[in-house]
């Protein structure tokens, strides 16, 4: 029996009062209005760019108008034309270090926290945090209220790895200063597609 196990028999010989598991089939989760526009407000607020992406706009436009100094743009998107590396075909993931602006897809966003659900859709995941900066292109119709919905949505592709992810890596932890691109991308812009 392993070091685990003899833990849990432990536990489950010394248990003197058991409970039922709540019922959690009436969770009144918060709910907003317009999904949407509670999605920009909390996307700003943690620090991300948000632009509404019309029609007739190019992806490739915009993204070197919002990052006119990236030279290594990372993408398997096929409207992504400008990129200079593809995540799907690099040898290891440390290739793609260095990456100005990486393109990836998002499947939807959560209105509660700004969070977008990023099902891995390329060989190297390592895109989506390696990358000095991301641009992430999501449906606007794909918004949900919180997290109870968002939790009943994900799906896992034959990568079997998602994340989500909510504006800039960020952290204050040491001396209380914040910087930004600790563990991820400096700068995060959500380009917000129609339909």
């Amino acid at each position: 029996m392993s070091n685990k196990e003899d833990i849990l028999k432990k536990y489950r010989a010394n248990i003197q009062e058991t409970f039922d598991m709540p019922d959690l089939s009436d969770i009144r989760a918060i709910t907003y209005p317009d999904p949407l526009v509670q999605f920009i407000k909390m996307s700003e607020s943690v620090g991300a760019h948000v632009m509404q992406v019309k029609e007739d706009q190019d992806i490739n436009q915009l993204v070197k108008e919002v990052y006119p100094d990236a030279v290594e743009i990372a993408s398997n998107l096929p409207e992504v034309t400008i990129a200079t590396r593809n995540p799907d075909t690099v040898g290891r993931a440390s290739d793609l270090n260095g990456t100005d602006v990486g393109i990836i897809r998002g499947k939807f966003g959560v209105a509660e926290n700004g969070c977008i659900w990023i099902p891995q859709q390329m060989k190297e995941k390592a895109v989506c945090f390696i990358s000095e900066n991301l641009v992430i292109l999501l449906p606007k119709s794909q918004i949900v209220n919180n997290m109870h919905e968002a939790y009943r949505r994900l799906e896992f592709n034959d990568f079997g790895y998602g994340t989500f992810i909510s504006g800039p890596s960020k952290t204050a932890d040491i001396a209380q200063v914040l910087v930004m691109g600790a563990q991820a991308a400096r700068s995060v812009t959500i380009f917000l597609m129609p339909e």
